[in-house]
């Protein structure tokens, strides 16, 4: 039992370690963005759907096929180790990325992740058959509950444990060393088992489990097994993504949901009745319709206080709902590959409509109010499966209520929207306060619940600078104090192009810009840079990636605004990227770095970063008094001290950063949001 015990705990704690780990070191190369986290989550559900299949398969075949086979390729993965990808596969346009990010993750981690996904279900089903006439068997379903204990362990270490104290170069050789230790240990075991089955003459799968219901499961039962994994995965999803996006950006707050996930699964699994009915059939019907009441409150966006713990309530009743089923509907052990493979299958079909079918279909973030009515419908079905008519009447009128608020919702989010649109990048909207006649009429650029930049509609005031561009702030003060000639510009993030307000005769503002909809939507429904009066250029795809590639631009003024919300792309602060900065500036230029966050301190690791260099770095923080202006925190840094006091206002508005306790230095190769935590 150990040996079992002890591969599937240390498989399934890489196959989630290996996440973050991966995932952190192609975010830079790829923008940072919070899409390409669910890019790789399509691809790891994906790899397990193969790992699930190669293992069903593998079953079929006799006891030392599989040991050779297995073997075999655990040799083959750890010849492809360390896991550190390619600088090669970093994007070289502003096209979708997402088939190079899979295509990357294939090549890095493809052989190495599959074999790791595999355990699960193989050594269960391995040790089924070793202890097919023993009592031990009863316990195979456990070692599923195990393994999900260990993947709730690897997500707590990682940004708490592991990545404060180590760099990604060390977390990818680690995680090699540790997948060398797995691979010698389920070699092992498929000899042990090997050897147990020969000894003990059970050759044939067909004599493993000596049970009278040990018939094959029905179409209709491995279908109900699929549909609830893939509701639990899509309502995981979809309530992340809901309230990581449009309730709160809120660090490391995607954390929470994941882990009832798993939690579920590990009270369902344990065997010891977490799971009844009598509790969860009406709790379900009751947090379905307050769930979709939620997305209506406060004009659809509920405060934090109250949306998470109703939020992550209804998920965990869900999740408990659709893993308590499964463990009701799990077949005889002899079975259990072909279970887990289905439960697998409706992963990766949740996991495939999140990431690649919502972002190319829906216009905005639609998952979740379609996630309340799949699994009303599906309640609603199994409940009546079993023939309880008052529940049954009870599911579907909760399946109508949680219909009715999901339309209302979907409506809520069209209102006042001139254009709502979505893709890799997430959702855009345009909206408009007032008629285009009313003199306090502004219109803004949302994505979520983070404000891009907002435009006056009145013709007096649609040339001014507004949100967090005013001139008493960091980046005002700055492009005011530039020299009198024509000056270079740059900033990182279009929004709605508010720095082209400042722009003089024969000026240049140079705009980087991730989301083509972001330049589209500046374009089409702003001002800013149509009636901008010096000259506009945009260029689209990662900055960093460009900035490398183009010779220097010899920028009076460069702007780095990118890091307002949770999932900020670390890879434009760090010691590498100010040197690409630095490379681009004129001699007296100056990098403003707006670090505004409601969640983190970001001043600190600018500072560090400027020490670094031997650069000069202040503070200029505004609190503006009109409301068409944001309170900011800008970071100055430049060469020397001289271009960041070459007036009396900058002098006396500039302060200097207090230091962090324990901050290390932020490079390519680390960083740690929770270090700068407020």
């Amino acid at each position: 039992m150990p040996i079992y015990a002890v591969t599937i705990f240390i498989s399934a704690f890489l196959l989630f370690l290996v996440q973050p780990i991966i995932a952190k070191q192609i975010l830079p190369w790829f923008g940072g963005s919070a899409a390409v986290w669910t890019t790789c989550l399509v691809f790891f559900q994906c790899m397990l759907l193969a790992g699930y299949l190669y293992a069903d398969a593998l079953t079929r075949c006799r006891p030392r096929t599989q040991a050779v086979v297995h073997t075999a390729l655990l040799l083959v993965a750890c010849a492809l180790l360390p896991i550190v990808p390619d600088a090669a596969w970093k994007p070289i346009d502003a096209a979708d990325p997402t088939p190079r990010i899979l295509m990357l993750l294939s090549a890095t981690i493809g052989l190495p992740y599959f074999l790791v996904s595999t355990t699960g279900p193989l050594v269960q089903s391995w040790f089924a058959r070793a202890y097919a006439e023993d009592e031990r068997q009863r316990s195979v379903y456990r070692l599923f509950a195990l393994s999900n204990l260990a993947s709730l362990i690897a997500l707590m270490a990682y940004p708490f444990t592991v990545e404060p104290y180590t760099t990604v170069r060390e977390q990818s050789v680690a995680w090699s060393y540790g997948f060398a230790v797995f691979a010698a240990l389920a070699t092992a075991t498929a000899w042990v088992t090997t050897r147990r089955i020969h000894q003990s003459k059970r050759l044939q799968s067909s004599h493993v489990v000596k049970n009278p219901m040990d018939h094959a499961p029905s179409l209709g039962l491995q279908l109900l097994w699929l549909m609830l994994a893939a509701l639990g995965t899509l309502f995981l999803l979809s309530v992340t993504t809901h309230i990581t996006q449009n309730i709160a950006s809120v660090p490391f707050l995607w954390i929470v949901p994941l882990a009832l996930y798993l939690l579920t699964f590990i009270l369902c699994f344990d065997g010891r009745g977490w799971y009844r009915r009598s509790v969860f059939w009406p709790a379900l019907l009751v947090v379905l319709p307050l769930m979709a009441w939620g997305l209506v409150q406060d004009r659809g966006v509920m405060h934090i206080s109250q949306a998470l713990p109703l939020y992550c309530l209804g998920l965990f009743v869900v999740c408990m709902f659709c893993h308590g089923e499964l463990v009701h509907a799990k077949p005889s052990p002899r079975w259990l590959t072909r279970f887990y493979l289905m439960i697998s299958l409706g992963g990766a079909l949740g996991g495939l409509f999140v990431g690649l079918v919502a972002p190319r279909v829906f216009a905005g973030y639609w998952e979740l109010p379609l996630a309340l009515v799949g699994c009303a419908l599906l309640a609603t079905i199994v409940i009546t499966r079993v023939s309880w008519l008052g529940f049954g009447v009870a599911a579907l009128i909760s399946a109508s209520v949680a219909s009715w608020f999901g339309w209302q919702y979907l409506n809520l989010m069209r209102t006042d929207a001139l254009l709502m649109t979505r893709n890799f990048y997430g959702t855009l909207r345009v909206k408009q306060t007032a008629p285009d006649d009313d003199p306090h009429a502004m219109r803004r650029l949302m994505h979520g619940v983070i404000m891009h930049g907002e435009q006056s509609l009145d013709a007096g005031r649609r040339d001014q600078p507004t949100t967090y561009y005013g001139p008493t702030s960091g980046a005002g003060l700055a492009l005011q104090a530039a020299p009198e000639r024509p000056r270079r510009i740059g900033v990182i993030g279009l929004g709605v192009g508010t720095v082209a307000a400042y722009a003089r005769p024969h000026d240049v503002v140079r705009f980087y810009e991730i989301n083509p909809q972001v330049l589209d939507a500046a374009t089409r429904y702003f001002t800013y840079l149509p009636r901008a009066a010096g000259t506009i250029e945009t260029v689209l795809g990662d900055a960093r990636l460009n900035l490398e590639r183009e010779s220097p631009q010899a920028f009076d003024v460069l702007i780095v605004d990118a890091f307002s919300s949770d999932s900020i792309p670390v890879h434009l602060m760090t010691r590498e990227a100010l040197a690409i900065y630095r490379r681009h500036l004129a001699p007296s230029g100056v990098v403003a770095f707006h670090v505004t966050n409601r969640y983190l301190s970001l001043a600190p690791v600018v500072k560090q970063l400027a020490d670094d260099a031997r650069m000069h770095a202040v503070l200029i923080a505004d609190t503006p008094v009109t409301s068409q202006l944001s309170t900011t925190d800008y970071v100055l840094v430049a060469e020397k001290a001289t271009p960041l006091l070459v007036n009396d206002e900058m002098r006396e508005r500039a302060t200097p950063i207090e230091a962090r306790e324990h901050l290390r230095l932020w490079t390519d190769d680390y960083n740690n949001l929770s270090r700068i935590l407020k």
